[in-house]
C-alpha cells in the first residue's frame, strides 16, 4: 500500500495550492475565499521513485459561526488518523496566529511524523521571518512557496525520509472502473456514498453545494471493487452565481467525462425535474452507462405515487432512451443500496460486452428480412452484413447498398431489436449505416 500524506492547517494558507502542485493537476479548487475545501480531497504523487497518496483537507477552524466549522474539523481529524505523515502548512506573511496554535496543540499529541511547512517564503527577508515558527514546538521547519514551487524539493525529500518502511506491493495496481455519483445539489449523493462505505467519508449538511470537488473513494465490499466518485451538485447555468460553484459544476462535468458509469441520484420528494434530465443527457452524450436512483423514497407518501407510476413518468421524460435501470432507494435507511450496486455493476458489464459477428448476423439479418427498410423514391435498401465495432462503448455498423436512405426511425428499430436480444440496459448504443 502507498503511504498517505495529509496536508493540514488553518484556512487560506495555501494547502490546496500545495496539493495541486504535488499531484501535478488542478484537482482541488483554489480560491481566496476561506473554507473552499470542505471534504478530504485525494490525489497521487511521486518523488524520487516513491509513490504516495495525498489528502487535502479543509482549513481547521474553531469558534466560527459557519455551519461547516464542526464538519471541517471532523474531516481534518479523520485525515490525520488515515495519514502516515502530516504536513502542517502555515503562512509566513501572517506569522503565528491563535488558530495555528490550536492546530499545533492538536499535532503535538500525534505520534506520527509532522513536517512544519512555512508557505510564501520567496526571499531572504521572509526566511528570517520564518524563525518565529520554532515557537510552535514542532521542531525544524521547511520554507517553500507553493505558487512558484521553490523549496518544495527539500520538503519532499524530508517527506520521503519520514515514511515508515512498508513491504513493496507484489501485484501491479489494477485500474478499477469509475462510477460517478451525479445529480442536482442536495439530492443525497454524499449520503449515498457514506451509507455504502460505512464511514463519514463526505460531509453531509442540508445546505446545497456542500461538496465542491469531485472526489474518488475506492470501494471494496460485498464482492464489488471499483472507484466511487462523489461530485458537486450540478445546477443550471443561470443559478451558478459564484465563481466557486461554477468550478464545482466543471468538476462534475469532468467527472462524468472520465467515468465509466454515472449513478444519477434524484430527490424523490421533488420528482424528475429538468435539471435531472440535463444531467442524464450529459451522461448519455458522453456515452456513459447510466443508473437512476430515486433517493429519499422513504419520505414519499406511497398512496399518492407507486413505484410503477413514478418509473413510467421518468421513462416518458427519457424517450427514446428508456432502457435504463431505475431503483427506489433511501440513503438514510440504507434501503435497496446493495441492489443499486448490483445494478450499477451489471450496467458496467453490459457496456463492455461484445457480440460475436456470426451470432449478430444470424439474428439481425432475420430481423431485417422480416421488416426491411422502407423504400424511398422506388429504391429498395438491402442490408447484407452487420457487426459490432471494436470500440469501448457498444457501436454497431450495418452495410447497405444505399445507406443514405436509411432514416432515424429504422435505426431506432434496429436498436430496439438489439436490446430485445441482448442486455444493454443503461448503456447508450450507436448505430451506423455504411456503404458495403
Amino acid at each position: 500500500m502507498n503511504n498517505i500524506v495529509a496536508i493540514v492547517g488553518r484556512p487560506n494558507v495555501g494547502k490546496s495550492t500545495l496539493f495541486n502542485r504535488l499531484i501535478q493537476r488542478r484537482e482541488a479548487i483554489v480560491d481566496s475565499v476561506s473554507g473552499v475545501t470542505r471534504d478530504r480531497n485525494y490525489g497521487k504523487s511521486e518523488w524520487n521513485g516513491k509513490e504516495f497518496s495525498v489528502i487535502d483537507t479543509g482549513g481547521y477552524v474553531r469558534g466560527s459561526d459557519d455551519v461547516f466549522e464542526g464538519e471541517i474539523r471532523k474531516q481534518v481529524e479523520l485525515a490525520i488518523d488515515e495519514a502516515d505523515v502530516i504536513i502542517f502548512v502555515v503562512d509566513v506573511e501572517e506569522g503565528i496566529t491563535p488558530m495555528d496554535d490550536v492546530v499545533a496543540r492538536l499535532l503535538r499529541k500525534v505520534t506520527k511524523p509532522v513536517l512544519l511547512a512555512v508557505n510564501k517564503v520567496d526571499n531572504a527577508m521572509r526566511e528570517k521571518d520564518a524563525l518565529e515558527f520554532y515557537n510552535l514546538g514542532l521542531g525544524e521547519y521547511f520554507t517553500f512557496a507553493s505558487i512558484s514551487g521553490s523549496g518544495t524539493g527539500d520538503l519532499l525529500d524530508a517527506l520521503i525520509e519520514a515514511f515508515p518502511v512498508k513491504p513493496e506491493p507484489v501485484q501491479e495496481e489494477v485500474v478499477l472502473p469509475r462510477f460517478a455519483v451525479v445529480g442536482r445539489p442536495n439530492a443525497g449523493k454524499s449520503s449515498f456514498i457514506n451509507a455504502l462505505i460505512g464511514k463519514e467519508r463526505f460531509m453531509v449538511t442540508d445546505i446545497a453545494g456542500t461538496t465542491r470537488d469531485a472526489i474518488d473513494t475506492k470501494f471494496d465490499r460485498f464482492g464489488f471493487e471499483f472507484n466511487l466518485v462523489d461530485t458537486a451538485g450540478i445546477r443550471r447555468k443561470a443559478k451558478v452565481k459564484e465563481d466557486l460553484e461554477f468550478y464545482s459544476v466543471m468538476r462534475s462535468v469532468r467527472a462524468i467525462e472520465h467515468a465509466d458509469i454515472c449513478i444519477l441520484v434524484i430527490d424523490a420528494t421533488r420528482g424528475f425535474e429538468g435539471q435531472d434530465q440535463s444531467i442524464f443527457w450529459l451522461a448519455e452524450k458522453n456515452r456513459k452507462g447510466v443508473v437512476i436512483l430515486v433517493n429519499k423514497w422513504d419520505l414519499v407518501e406511497k398512496d399518492t405515487m407507486s413505484t410503477r407510476d413514478y418509473e413510467e413518468k421518468i421513462k416518458k421524460e427519457l424517450m427514446p432512451f428508456t432502457d435504463v435501470p431505475i431503483l427506489f432507494v433511501s440513503a438514510l435507511t440504507k434501503q435497496r443500496l446493495l441492489k443499486a450496486l448490483e445494478a450499477t455493476v451489471q450496467v458496467f458489464e453490459n457496456r463492455k460486452q461484445h457480440i460475436a459477428t456470426s451470432k449478430f448476423n444470424e439474428f439481425m439479418l432475420k430481423v431485417i428480412e422480416a421488416y426491411p427498410p422502407p423504400a424511398t423514391k422506388g429504391k429498395y435498401v438491402k442490408i447484407k452484413y452487420c457487426m459490432q465495432l471494436p470500440t469501448p462503448t457498444p457501436q454497431f455498423v450495418f452495410f447497405a447498398n444505399m445507406p443514405q436512405y436509411v432514416k432515424e426511425p429504422y435505426k431506432r428499430y434496429l436498436e430496439n431489436k438489439i436490446r430485445e436480444k441482448w442486455d444493454f440496459s443503461g448503456v447508450p448504443i450507436d448505430i451506423y449505416i455504411r456503404e458495403k
